[in-house]
């Protein structure tokens, strides 16, 4: 998990973020990304492995450890409105661009989850699965996903019927069925099938 920071410090780079997004998918909702700088010491003993292999609760337990181990931590979110109107893979990439602007600490190096790279002057290497590749792109991934997460929470209090604290918006039977029932809401991403019938 620690073979492309490994490399990147042998090309001389110290300050390496992990970049990756949440919430390509979903019908609702945002896309969130996070861009994330260990210091020279990377945490492997906190157990980072890519969001989609843990549990919800494993992932939360990892949120402190991760901030805690961090030289810093960047976020950044497209909202549905500008999802549609620049489209989900614009969107992803713009997420990822203002995470790694939102860090404090100026990153020399950024390893992108994927296989497109972002739109920024920093040397940057796409990984395909990163997520399970990089500590680094991994803990990015659980700090994306968990703050994607809590933003459906939010949202299951604003808008009930869509029973957004479980499906965090993906396109679930049940969330089709309200999508027929009672019509889509202001947090939905119109441009995607099945939103509008």
């Amino acid at each position: 998990m620690d073979s492309f920071e490994k490399d990147a410090r042998s090309k001389g780079f110290s300050l390496i973020a992990g970049v990756d997004e949440a919430g390509r998918g979903p019908l609702a909702g945002p896309v969130v990304a996070a861009a994330v700088i260990f210091s020279s010491s990377l945490p492997l003993k906190l157990g980072i492995r890519d969001s989609k292999a843990l549990t919800a609760k494993a992932r939360e337990g990892l949120v402190f450890g991760i901030y805690r181990e961090a030289l810093s931590v960047g976020i950044g979110i497209i909202w549905p409105v500008e999802i549609d109107e620049i489209n989900i893979h614009q969107a992803s990439l713009k997420a990822m661009e203002k995470a790694v602007g939102e860090l404090t600490a100026r990153p020399e190096f950024l390893l992108i989850d994927g296989c497109f790279p972002i739109k920024t002057e920093l040397p940057q290497l796409p990984v395909i699965s990163g997520d399970a590749l990089s500590v680094s792109i991994a803990a990015a991934s659980i700090i994306a996903k968990t703050t994607r997460d809590r933003i459906m929470d939010g949202y299951e209090a604003l808008y009930p019927g869509y029973n957004f604290a479980s499906n965090k918006g993906y396109g679930t039977k049940e969330h089709f069925a309200a999508l027929s029932k009672i019509g889509p809401c202001p947090i939905h991403r119109r441009s995607f099938r099945g939103v509008l019938s």
